[in-house]
């Protein structure tokens, strides 16, 4: 079943008097399921089609449907409605609030939904237990490693149960051995929790570990590799 479709996608920046053409007609299918890694140069439109797919900006021109609805064509309260169900964001900067714990942390896209507080501490430990941070519910981002800060990132963005994973470079600031164990995680979401998972990366090592992978180059899809 496909569940992202992306169908004509322009999306252009202004800087100065200058338009820049970061994506340019770009068509893609993602079934359900998979995990996809977008590859390519900075400045390529990897990280603007992963914001379009996430409904956190909107093409120019063309079609963003997510499991059939159009996002594109949502307002915006709709549209925020929409990406706090059925997406979670993983950054590479971890993007954690220093002034809250870990549960605190993971509980703040919760809020705007319509669960209860009792619910939202039990969905937020429920994260932090799946990527093995049962232990460190009450401690704060500067007690906790990298890695621990990026797991903690993760759970806040599967708090939701959401149904596309969307990572920008979620290994990016971190040492090889410990990206693996953040690969390792979004493996096993993809594999035993059933999350489509989208990644844009420029580390070839981490790229391999997706089902398939797609080159961009001036906003377009050059080349396609599956492992």
């Amino acid at each position: 079943m496909t569940l992202v479709e992306v169908k004509d996608a322009v999306r252009t920046f202004k800087r100065g008097s200058e338009e820049i053409k970061v994506l340019d007609g770009l068509n893609l299918s993602i079934p359900a399921g998979e995990f996809l890694a977008l590859m390519g140069p900075s400045g390529s439109g990897k990280s603007t089609l992963l914001n379009l797919v996430g409904g956190l900006d909107r093409p120019n021109s063309g079609e963003i449907a997510i499991d059939g609805q159009r996002i594109d064509q949502m307002s915006a309260t709709r549209l925020a409605a929409w990406r706090a169900s059925h997406v979670g964001f993983v950054f590479q900067f971890y993007n954690l609030l220093p002034v809250l714990n870990a549960v605190r942390n993971v509980e703040l896209p919760l809020l705007l939904t319509n669960l209860s507080k009792s619910e939202r501490r039990k969905q937020a430990e429920l994260a932090l237990d799946i990527v093995g941070l049962s232990h460190r519910f009450n401690h704060y981002p500067r007690t906790l490693s990298g890695g621990e800060q990026q797991r903690v990132g993760i759970a806040r963005a599967i708090a939701s149960d959401p149904t596309l994973l969307l990572c920008d470079e979620p290994t990016g600031d971190l040492d090889r051995k410990t990206g693996d164990e953040i690969l390792d995680l979004l493996t096993t979401l993809n594999k035993q929790h059933h999350k489509t998972v989208i990644m844009v990366t420029h580390d070839p090592h981490a790229a391999a570990r997706a089902s398939r992978t797609l080159y961009l180059e001036d906003g377009k899809l050059v080349s396609e590799f599956k492992p």
